[in-house]
């Protein structure tokens, strides 16, 4: 599996077979609501099973991307939204906030670097693309895809 980090692109390449975007509190159960989202979603749109290796990458990626958002991205009051969308050959799942201003790195951390940033280690194993958009001056988004082989095949 090639891992490849990318922070330009902000659409999705292909048109997506399934799409859902709902809105989460900035908050801890927010953040794990979405990942469970993401995971039923993911094996309803895919038949995959839940405890497949696949269903397992979109829920760590989907738990660090959200509790980002909650952690260096919520303002009060202010919700993240998790758009979820089933392409030809992935799942991706993005996850925007509302501090534009505070971009993840560009790369993760290195071993010697302290321990900020500690969670997109996670998600430079686990998913095979990932990078950032800002759209506009209110808004950030984190971006990641997972790939999978359909059932059958």
């Amino acid at each position: 599996m090639t891992h490849q980090h990318l922070t330009d692109e902000a659409k999705p390449p292909h048109a997506p077979t399934h799409r859902l975007t709902l809105c989460f509190s900035s908050t801890r159960r927010g953040a794990r609501l979405a990942r469970q989202l993401a995971v039923q979603q993911f094996t309803e749109w895919t038949g995959l099973p839940y405890e497949s290796d696949p269903a397992g990458a979109v829920a760590l990626v989907t738990a660090e991307l959200a509790s980002n958002a909650v952690r260096h991205g919520s303002l009060p009051g202010r919700d993240f939204r998790l758009t979820l969308f089933l392409l030809p050959d992935c799942f991706r799942v993005e996850v925007t906030d509302t501090r534009p201003e505070h971009l993840p790195p560009s790369a993760p951390p290195q071993p010697d670097e302290g321990t900020s940033g500690r969670g997109l280690l996670l998600v430079e194993a686990y998913a095979d693309r990932w990078g950032r958009a800002v759209r506009d001056a209110y808004t950030k988004t984190v971006w990641a895809e997972v790939r999978f082989r359909p059932m059958g095949s």
